[in-house]
């Protein structure tokens, strides 16, 4: 009888091992395919040549300075391209 027992409790305690193993990867493998699809659509606004304002796929921008322009050269860059 005792054998029985622990036969029972020891399949009981596999199964319920594979279905939390199981839940915790389903889990994980729809919470990853979300962080995807966010990155996917971050777009960053810009002004273009002719001043008008655009949004742009943050992956396709590249720079190697992360600096902000002052006024005075973002007005000097909109009045050189108008002319």
């Amino acid at each position: 009888m005792e054998f029985k027992t622990k036969l029972t409790s020891r399949k009981k305690f596999l199964l319920w091992g594979t279905a939390a193993l199981s839940s915790i990867s389903a889990l994980h493998f729809f919470s990853h395919s979300k962080k995807q699809d966010r990155k996917k659509s971050e777009t960053v606004k810009m002004l273009t040549a002719d001043g008008k304002l655009v949004e742009v796929d943050a992956t396709k921008i590249y720079s190697s300075r992360r600096e902000k322009i002052s006024d005075e050269q973002l007005k000097n860059w909109v009045a050189k391209k108008k002319n």
